[in-house]
């Protein structure tokens, strides 16, 4: 709704308001009022099936997809999927549970979603087809039992450049023809899909694997790949995690075995010394996709103290980035 349409309802309801008699104002009990609100906000935040979620506001009803005019259909519909998942829930009247799942039926009644005629199926395809493994999709019983998480029955995802990845797609979707749109599951069951990490939604508490050490990380690598332009701002105040929950690092260099946590155009690769910043107290995590997680200080910022080295990726190893000062 746009503000001039909010303030037209807002000036109509204090008109209402004023019109109340003498007696209604009399029967008017803040007390009981205050309590009978809480009462209804309690019950909004408790979906049917008996699971905490975080309340609807007035949903966005655009069709606009994500992404680039550049970008095909499918990529635009990706990156659409990856926004509500980890950004766009709440703004778009999604109902997202405290561990960032949401309902797939209510995914696919999203207005970007619909008017693409995205099924599950294609939602399905889309999860397989991730090289980043973005994706966490589950079947559940109705009282929240997990029945199976989807892809643990299949082949191993692909591998997939994202030139490839619509076809790949594309060829997901003729694979996997056992349901259609609206069908219930032979297990009678429900979906949910959550992103596994990235999410900027603040109630969004992730069910994450502590990092007590460096032999906790499979590779023993912990590194951040950016641009030289961001870099500039990196080697003053360090790395912040800006409007995510976390900052983002990867267990080696993009295409090394690196399933996701870098960028492929990334020019500058800061390596983190886990071992001293655990000494000194951050905290670190590791997502379900291997991605290695951490909130920073108490700002949000992972001081360039716990740098070990700069790499360029054209130029070489950094030699001077101690000495540059805010």
């Amino acid at each position: 709704m746009d503000p001039t349409a909010s303030d037209s309802l807002a000036n109509l309801s204090i008109s209402g308001q004023g019109g109340q008699s003498s007696n209604q104002k009399l029967n008017s009990n803040p007390g009981r009022d205050k309590r009978e609100k809480g009462k209804a906000k309690s019950q909004k935040e408790v979906s049917k099936d008996g699971q905490k979620q975080t309340p609807k506001p007035n949903p966005s009803k655009s069709t606009k997809l994500r992404g680039l005019e550049k970008d095909s259909p499918e990529v635009r519909i990706s990156k659409t999927l990856s926004w509500l998942l980890r950004h766009g829930a709440q703004g778009e009247g999604l109902a997202m549970r405290k561990d960032g799942y949401v309902k797939v039926s209510e995914l696919l009644e999203n207005p970007k979603l619909k008017a693409q005629t995205v099924d599950l199926e294609r939602i399905k395809a889309m999860v397989k087809a991730d090289s980043k493994q973005r994706y966490d999709l589950v079947l559940e019983s109705p009282d929240g039992k997990k029945l199976k998480t989807y892809g643990d029955d299949s082949e191993p995802i692909p591998s997939v450049t994202p030139a490839s990845e619509s076809r790949t797609i594309d060829a997901e979707i003729s694979n996997h023809t056992e349901l259609h749109e609206g069908q219930v599951d032979k297990d009678q069951g429900i979906w949910w899909i959550k992103a596994r990490q990235g999410h900027s939604i603040k109630t969004v508490q992730l069910e994450l694997k502590p990092i007590t050490s460096i032999s906790d990380i499979p590779t023993g690598i912990a590194v951040h790949g950016t641009n030289r332009a961001a870099w500039q701002l990196i080697s003053k105040q360090g790395l912040s995690k800006m409007k995510r929950n976390h900052i983002h690092l990867a267990q080696n260099v993009a295409g090394e075995n690196v399933v996701s946590g870098m960028r492929t155009s990334s020019q500058v690769l800061i390596y983190i010394d886990i071992p001293k910043a655990l000494e000194a107290g951050i905290k670190f995590w590791l997502s379900d996709n291997g991605v290695v997680l951490t909130e920073g200080d108490a700002h949000g910022i992972l001081s360039k103290e716990f740098f070990s080295k700069v790499v360029d990726v054209k130029n070489g190893e950094l030699k001077d980035w101690k000495n540059l000062t805010a």
